[in-house]
């Protein structure tokens, strides 16, 4: 409590006593079913709730037809949520947590593919979402938007919700009404400060009117500094003021990034901490009423009680932080913050899942939308505790060996190098990626609570495994480079021209620093993700003359559903990397490389005095099928070479089924 005790202070607002100052805040995932809230979503909040935090604001609902942006959307306009609402919010309060519901419409910003309606907006500008223009909403229509939003909050009052969060962020529809770029009306919504803030007070009036005194009624906005046509502190502030002076609006949040500034509104670990910040430190300054609330890049206890503690704001929303470890407010209580499982910021299974419709998940933490599935993100105990010995260190065997300790297993995980994490660990020593560095500590850490016995620099080979005492065997034993230099869309050719006369290379050698690799290299990206877009960072940051080829259409395809790839493409040409877009190779020199245009055919050669590959891997697996006596398991990339947020998955998946 010493610690982060600004951070673990109660707050009330409206009545209504907030245990700490820890929001889990709204944000899309994607978990109803047919529009209907059911046990996922409820799995999924309820366990943030039993983890401690002190408020959380509920996914966003869409008010009106005109707003519907994903598949997993709650149904909007429909009575029907309200019982599998109120089973959820009943949940969550009997588990010591305040819960509200964000009320959310995108304005131009729609998707037809989901909607099937057209984007209204003040103005009739185009959509940043989809490539699709919004229709310029009349004044009836302004109304009927203005009746969706007050019919939603009596919805979600009538679900159990203690309050609504009005969503002004990220250039959504208030937030156009508020912009003079997009607001060019000229009725009683457009021209002067006060007609375009008149729409969002009208609306948080009559919800205040509708729901009553002891109604929380919030505000989500947020700070977007990327284009001159967006709103500027001082704008934010003086419209902040108008709303703070109602007396009206209880909190404010605020959020990074805006749908012209896509990246930064999930920022990944290619952008810094502490975003907004530089705005809720004004926006305290100037409010008389409600209190102000910081999110963006806040991942820690640490810093969540640093922006408190310095009075920059008075609550801090932690999603993704409570996304990979739902008890981090309850382990921050109890002192025991060095055991909260730390986000990397990668945004591969939340803002990565959702980016392409899915529900979302977590990269380190499977157990998401799993909830209603596993028991949450908790341990029963085995009826009967095996002896488990696991074979490899990297992902896969380390939340099985971490999950089977937890459930009372008498474990032992072997690696044959000096350090764990395999090829994660790789990916840790890639520019800004140390977060995952820290997240292998957290391992080690939590081997030494469980009793995990680990030990490195021991290979195991099939009689060692057969001989050991141990009446479960995991194999997690990885997956190797490729050697022939096979190219998937060159599928005829087995192996590269050329690739026996040697200077070719894994990005595993090159991260190992056992690659020999002179002043300008080759970077050949298959993957088109962090194992070669990362790469081609790290050694450009060498000094490094490197020509990334890639077969995609253009450089960090995989990683567009992070919304890391502009930022990795900015740093990496910044460092003077050369792209090469839709090119596969034809033949390795040994001082250079011929590369063929995918489009046209034609071929050029490159000078080079090395050529790193970065293809799909193969499974390394030189083990019979079972071992005589012996329960035997395989998951992870032996199985079949895949992104680490699987290997993971199977790893918790299999300690659960022990």
């Amino acid at each position: 409590m010493t610690q982060h005790r600004h951070l673990l202070s109660p707050l009330t607002l409206r009545g209504h006593t907030l245990r700490n100052r820890i929001v889990f805040g709204a944000h899309t995932a994607n978990m109803s079913d047919m529009g209907i809230p059911g046990p996922r979503v409820q799995g999924y909040l309820v366990e943030r709730a039993l983890g401690g935090a002190g408020m959380i604001v509920s996914e966003p609902v869409p008010v009106h037809r005109t707003g519907v942006l994903t598949r997993g959307n709650y149904a909007h306009s429909d009575d029907a949520v309200i019982p599998h609402f109120r089973k959820i919010t009943d949940a969550v309060k009997a588990a010591g947590a305040v819960i509200l519901q964000q009320l959310y419409h995108i304005g131009a910003h729609g998707d037809s593919d989901l909607s099937f309606a057209p984007h209204w907006s003040p103005s009739g500008l185009p959509s940043y979402h989809d490539s699709d223009g919004s229709h310029a909403m009349t004044g009836a229509e302004v109304e009927e938007l203005l009746d969706a939003h007050v019919a939603a909050a009596i919805r979600s009052k009538a679900a159990g919700f203690q309050g609504v969060e009005v969503w002004a962020a990220y250039h959504s529809l208030l937030d156009q009404f508020w912009t003079p770029w997009s607001n060019r009306r000229t009725d009683q919504w457009g021209g002067s400060l006060e007609n375009r803030t008149r729409f969002s007070r009208t609306l948080i009036d009559r919800i205040r009117q509708t729901c009553g005194p002891d109604f929380i009624i919030g505000l989500a906005i947020s700070y977007s500094p990327a284009y001159p046509v967006m709103l500027s502190d001082a704008d934010m502030c003086e419209i902040i003021a108008l709303h703070d002076a109602t007396g009206d609006v209880d909190y404010v949040t605020c959020g990074y990034g805006s749908y012209l500034d896509f990246e930064g509104i999930i920022p990944p670990f290619t952008h810094g901490e502490k975003l907004t910040t530089p705005l809720t430190a004004q926006l305290k300054a100037i409010v008389k009423h409600a209190v102000i609330t910081s999110e963006a890049g806040v991942r820690t206890p640490d810093n969540a009680e640093t922006i408190i503690a310095s009075g920059e704001a008075d609550l801090v929303s932690i999603v993704r932080g409570q996304i990979a470890d739902p008890h981090l407010a309850r382990k921050t209580t109890e002192g025991r913050a060095d055991d909260i499982r730390g986000c990397i910021s990668c945004n591969q299974m939340c803002w990565g899942r959702r980016s392409r419709d899915y529900w979302i998940s977590c990269l380190i933490n499977p157990s998401v939308g799993r909830e209603f599935e596993w028991g949450g993100d908790r341990f029963t105990m085995a009826q009967t505790p095996r002896s488990v010995l696991v074979v490899g260190a990297g992902p896969a065997g380390l939340e099985a060996a971490r999950a089977a300790a937890e459930r009372g297993h008498f474990v032992e995980i072997v690696e044959a190098l000096p350090v764990i994490g395999g090829q994660f660990r790789l990916a840790g020593q890639q520019p800004r990626r140390a977060q995952i560095l820290d997240l292998l500590g957290w391992y080690e850490a939590q081997f030494v609570k469980l009793g995990v016995n680990l030990r490195l620099n021991t290979y195991l080979d099939e009689s060692d495994i057969a001989a050991h005492t141990a009446d479960t065997v995991i194999l997690a034993t990885g997956s190797l480079p490729d050697e022939t230099g096979f190219q998937r869309w060159v599928p005829a050719q087995e192996t590269l021209p050329g690739i026996d006369l040697g200077g070719v290379w894994s990005p595993e050698a090159v991260l190992r620093r056992e690659a020999r690799l002179g002043d300008t290299v080759v970077l050949y990206d298959e993957g088109s993700n962090w194992r070669g877009v990362g790469t081609a960072w790290a050694m450009a940051e060498q000094g490094k003359k490197v020509i990334l080829v890639t077969p995609e259409a253009f450089v960090g395809k995989e990683i567009a559903r992070t919304a890391a790839d502009g930022a990795a493409r900015r740093r990496i040409a910044q460092l003077g990397v050369e792209f090469k877009t839709e090119h596969c190779l034809a033949r390795w020199h040994g001082n250079g490389v011929t590369i063929r245009n995918m489009l046209t055919g034609t071929e050029e050669t490159i000078a080079a005095s090395a050529l790193v590959m970065s293809t799909t891997n193969r499974a390394f697996d030189p083990f019979p099928e079972t071992f005589a006596g012996k329960q035997t398991h395989r998951i992870g990339d032996c199985t079949a070479p895949r992104l680490a947020a699987y290997a993971f998955h199977e790893g918790r998946k299999l300690a659960l089924a022990l």
